[in-house]
Order: C-alpha cells, then sequence, then structure tokens
C-alpha cells in the first residue's frame, strides 16, 4: 500500500507547483461534512455508507498531509 501512497503523492506534487500543494484546502462545505461526520461518528449515528465517507476522507487527509511535507522538502531544496 506505501508504493500505492507513494505514486499518488509524486503525482500531486508534479501536477502543481509545491506551493500550490501546501496551501491547498479542502472547501468550507467539505470541512463541514467531515466535521458532522466526525460529531456524529462520536454519537455513534453514522450509517455504513457515512462510515465509509469519513474513512475515505481520513485516507485522503492522511496522503495530503504526506504530499504537503514532500513539497515542503522540495522547496527547501530549491
Amino acid at each position: 500500500m506505501a508504493l500505492v501512497y507513494e505514486e499518488l503523492i509524486d503525482f500531486i506534487i508534479s501536477h502543481g507547483s509545491p506551493r500550490d500543494v501546501i496551501e491547498f484546502k479542502p472547501s468550507e462545505a467539505a470541512r463541514e461534512r467531515v466535521w458532522d461526520l466526525i460529531r456524529r461518528e462520536k454519537d455513534g449515528r453514522l450509517t455504513p455508507e457515512e462510515t465509509s465517507e469519513l474513512n475515505t476522507f481520513m485516507q485522503l487527509e492522511h496522503i495530503m498531509r504526506l504530499a504537503k511535507a514532500r513539497a515542503r522538502l522540495k522547496l527547501g531544496n530549491e
């Protein structure tokens, strides 16, 4: 699985400037949706589909954090 993440991270960095990658933030609507899912997860009120949605977001968030870290390294090497 790590190899797949590495390829995706490399793709993200190669298709935008390192600064663009670092500055990327999900839309306000997306952030609100995630916070709603997190709150409802704590209360045990998520459907299986919503649990899947939240898990997918968490994986994507992890990938973006790794891409941002790699972009910061790239900026430091220029």
